[in-house]
């Protein structure tokens, strides 16, 4: 695509943004319908491991966050399970808090594949899974509607683009997404965790880590990496990588290898 193509495809979406109407808010006042509770406990394995207790939280807190985030197909229609999914995402890492608001995000647009940094979802070079808006697209997350399903799919494994990418969203919410949530961490623990993010880059550089070499990219990917694997595969996080499954219990404050309301509650 030329210079001139990408300009004009770049304004198109900005026009998007700025001109687009506001819609309603997707969940009434009655909350989550039994279909809705069966679609959880069907697709999401955290919300299945929670204690009744816990699984009203965890329901309040979905509520609250489709009534405050709209989700948007952008070429599909979300499905039920799609806004299900995505609010899981988002309040999987903020499970542990009191009160959480993502105040830097208003939307969720749901494009049907992988895109490309232009945001087009066809033709060549699409490698981008999920992405948190910056400059104008500022208080927006695009995530690939496959990448949505796959993260709560059997086969998942250890990862979870929509988790990911929330994680960026509370890594920001200090004012810089740098891998350091000053926000949630507490002090004392800035420095020791510095120091092992630096340590376990070392290791995967050398192969001796399983965590996905993507975390090497930077700290704020790191960070969002080995998070995916704390909530994705909390028993095997711990087993393989005890201190930083610690640092993220500590920071999270949730114990997902154990039950995830045991911490959250105390």
């Amino acid at each position: 695509m030329t210079p001139y193509y990408i300009l004009i495809a770049a304004f198109v979406v900005a026009l998007y943004f700025i001109f687009r109407k506001p819609k309603p808010k997707q969940i009434t006042a009655e909350g989550l319908t039994e279909p809705d509770r069966q679609l959880l406990l069907t697709h999401v394995a955290y919300y299945q491991k929670l204690d009744a207790g816990g699984r009203r939280k965890f329901e309040a807190l979905l509520n609250d966050f489709l009534s405050d985030v709209h989700i948007e197909g952008v070429g599909i229609t979300p499905a039920p399970l799609d806004r299900l999914l995505v609010a899981s995402s988002a309040i999987i890492p903020v499970f542990g808090f009191e009160h959480w608001k993502y105040q830097n995000l208003g939307s969720v647009l749901l494009y049907p594949d992988t895109f490309n940094k232009d945001f087009q979802f066809e033709g060549g070079e699409r490698n981008i899974l999920g992405m948190v808006g910056t400059g104008y697209m500022n208080g927006q997350m695009i995530l690939s509607l496959s990448a949505l399903r796959e993260g709560f799919s059997v086969s998942a494994g250890k990862e979870n683009t929509a988790i990911h990418e929330f994680v960026h969203l509370l890594d920001k919410s200090d004012g810089a997404t740098d891998g350091i949530p000053e926000n949630l961490m507490p002090h004392q623990y800035i420095i020791p965790w510095v120091k092992m993010i630096h340590q376990e880059i070392s290791r995967i550089e050398r192969g001796k880590s399983d965590i996905n070499p993507y975390a090497i990219t930077n700290e704020a990917e790191f960070l969002a990496v080995v998070s995916e694997y704390f909530f994705e595969n909390p028993e095997q996080f711990k087993d393989k990588h005890p201190e930083l499954y610690q640092m993220l219990a500590d920071t999270f404050l949730q114990d997902p290898a154990h039950n995830p309301f045991l911490k959250a509650s105390q």
